[in-house]
């Protein structure tokens, strides 16, 4: 049995080749995990734009719960002791 010879081109030529196809499988395998890491970024960041709209809503009530007149008027006569105007502390001006 006699193995033949393989020429020096015939070697580089089928390293060339071989080096070429790992770095394709080695570039789609990166594509493939780089995409599926984005899909999980993208997931995270909608999971925390979820929450922020939450969050900015739940503000929203707490303001609106903060800034109305009844409570700001019972604030002001409860901690702050005002009281309604005597009739003698108005006064009136006319602005014509």
């Amino acid at each position: 049995m006699v193995h033949k010879k393989f020429t020096r081109r015939q070697i580089v030529l089928t390293a060339g080749t071989a080096l070429v196809v790992v770095f394709i499988l080695a570039f789609y395998l990166w594509q493939v995990a780089e995409t599926v890491r984005l899909g999980y970024e993208a997931n995270e960041a909608e999971n925390e734009k979820k929450a922020l709209e939450k969050e900015v809503l739940r503000l929203q009530a707490d303001k609106a719960a903060l800034l109305s007149l009844e409570r700001v008027e019972r604030t002001a006569r409860e901690k702050l002791g005002l009281t309604d105007p005597r009739e003698d502390q108005i006064i009136y001006e006319d602005f014509r």
